[in-house]
């Protein structure tokens, strides 16, 4: 093995060795949530499209707007009427979202007016102008509504649906394969040897990737055996636009994953990484499909597909942010010192600390332990050789945007 390196090159390798992968499609609007937009969506008219109502009223000529003088009500306007031009010492009843009647230029709030029959007064002067949606106010038609390389969330789709786009084109969408390595893992459902654990790897790599908007095309176990590990690897790379495996990582005389690899032709990016956990993680061009070799323990896997394969990921799906960005916060522990990794702590972030928001660790931090993840919001971030004293600042990485 290579020597490893740094962290934070490594985040930088894993976003910059490949390109987005596959041609744009056309979808329907109600079938692009949580995928990535291809192009850049302008606004096709100006919104509001006309003058409207921001709330329910009377729509007046300001100049008629006196105390106590009654003016005739000359039209009811719901929202999606044709408003008449408002006659001068009339009223048009208003409703929100309205259109504005020509000639009228204030709506008056319907709790400062008093109705009766035909007329309506008004019990206070108003602002000239008050309470009117100008048309354009929100957009311009051309002006930009949502960027490329965007994944798509619901407010997106309601912007996109203003303006009466039905279709969009987005991103290919990722087809991630998935292998797991090991004589002692037993599938799930299966009954267990007694020297075997049950595979947990696989099926929490499938929901990861599912949860960044990408396809699992297929999860497939290999024992250890370098005939099978080829072959398996063989059909990941005709069927995926990614494989990840998991276990035999490292150069141990059973870690079979890394020369499985380098036989059938692929090179490597990424040979190590200073980090703990994660170290024998490694990026490989596989033909030219990226392939990443994870660790073999599950908070290993946790972490590495947390930091370093989600930017993959996005960079292959087109998206224009690859890394979200990592707040620095304090640490409610003591934390020792490693002079030779990086070290990522599971974290829970406390809001209501006195002190404010704070990060406490989530239990035990061994990289086979998969308890303390479900108590977990994130990671904390310990540089190389740095000894934190309590509530000393770190880097914290939020679950809710690096697995997004």
């Amino acid at each position: 093995m290579t020597e490893s390196i740094s962290f934070e090159e490594a985040q930088q390798r894993f976003i910059q060795t490949f390109d987005s992968v596959g041609a744009p499609v056309r979808v329907p609007l109600d079938g692009a949530v949580g995928r990535v937009l291809a192009t850049t969506i302008h606004a096709t008219f100006d919104q509001p499209p006309a003058d409207q109502s921001a709330m329910d009223g009377y729509a007046i000529r300001h100049a008629d707007a006196v105390p106590g003088v009654a003016l005739r009500i000359q039209q009811r306007c719901y929202a999606g009427d044709e408003p008449l031009p408002l006659e001068p010492g009339c009223a048009t009843r208003i409703f929100t979202g309205s259109v504005i009647p020509c000639d009228a230029d204030t709506i008056v709030i319907q709790e400062h007016a008093r109705e009766s029959g035909e007329c309506v007064r008004f019990e206070a002067l108003v602002r000239p102008g008050t309470h009117i949606r100008r048309k354009g106010e929100e957009l311009r038609t051309g002006e930009k509504l949502v960027n490329a390389g965007t994944r798509l969330q619901a407010a997106h789709i309601g912007l996109i649906a203003s303006q009466g786009i039905a279709m969009v084109d987005v991103r290919h969408m990722l087809k991630v394969g998935i292998l797991t390595t090991g004589d002692e893992l037993a599938p799930i459902g299966a009954r267990r040897g007694a020297t075997q654990i049950y595979n947990s790897n696989g099926p929490m790599l499938a929901a990861l990737v599912s949860g960044l908007g990408a396809s699992v095309s297929r999860v497939v176990h290999a024992i250890d055996n370098q005939g099978a590990l080829t072959q398996l690897l063989s059909e990941l790379r005709d069927e995926c636009d990614l494989i990840l495996t998991t276990g035999g990582a490292s150069v141990g005389e059973r870690d079979l994953v890394r020369p499985a690899f380098a036989s059938l032709g692929a090179s490597f990016a990424v040979s190590g990484v200073s980090m703990k956990p994660g170290k024998p993680i490694a990026l490989a061009r596989y033909g030219t499909v990226p392939a990443v070799l994870l660790p073999g323990n599950p908070g290993a896997v946790f972490t590495t597909f947390a930091l370093l394969v989600t930017p993959l990921i996005r960079r292959l799906q087109g998206r224009t942010e690859c890394l979200p960005p990592a707040m620095r916060l304090p640490i409610d522990f003591d934390a020792g010192t490693d002079e030779t990794r990086e070290r990522f702590l599971r974290v829970r972030l406390d809001t209501l600390s006195e002190r404010g928001p704070v990060l406490r660790v989530a239990g035990e931090q061994g990289a086979g332990n998969l308890l303390t993840l479900g108590d977990t919001n994130g990671l904390a971030q310990l540089a190389r050789g740095q000894s934190l004293a309590r509530y000393g600042s770190v880097p914290y990485y939020d679950f809710s945007h690096w697995l997004a």
